[in-house]
């Protein structure tokens, strides 16, 4: 049980991690199609981070493979291909030149990732909450916890 909750609590804060990195992004973006940053600094920003972003969505991906959890493992696997087909098509920077010929593109994508990431982020809450709190109740005695008399008692 322990390395179970264990194992939740790291895909937690990796979890965390790709929301944090996706919605500076997102926000990078943002400020500069309202022209607070210029081209530059903002394709120098969301550059830095795209290759550490594809490399924790591979071993978050991985992680699941590797401890079998085959239904979150076939869940990010799609994002995780994604990573690798941009990469190979060497589209995974921003280009400065063409920053604002694809900056509606590219805040549609990382909208999308970002939703995907807060879906996948409740469903790590859920695993969580599952196995800290309710292993206790599954575990007790059948004598400690009988529904029939606490429902009769209405």
């Amino acid at each position: 049980m322990a390395w179970n909750l264990i194992f939740w609590f790291i895909s937690f804060c990796i979890n965390v991690a790709l929301l944090v990195l996706n919605f500076y992004q997102l926000l990078v973006l943002t400020d500069l199609e309202a022209d607070y940053l210029n081209i530059y600094d903002s394709s120098s920003r969301i550059n830095k981070l795209v290759i550490p972003e594809f490399l924790v969505q591979g071993v978050f991906c991985s992680l699941f493979l590797f401890t079998g959890h085959w239904f979150m493992f076939l869940i990010t696997v799609p994002v995780s291909c994604y990573h690798i087909n941009l990469f190979l098509k060497k589209e995974h920077l921003i280009d400065v030149t063409e920053v604002f010929r694809t900056l509606k593109r590219e805040k549609y994508f990382r909208l999308a990732k970002l939703i995907f990431y807060l879906l996948l982020f409740l469903v790590v809450i859920f695993r969580i909450i599952m196995v800290a709190g309710m292993k206790s109740v599954f575990d007790s005695a059948p004598d400690d916890i009988d529904i029939r008399s606490t429902v009769l008692e209405f």
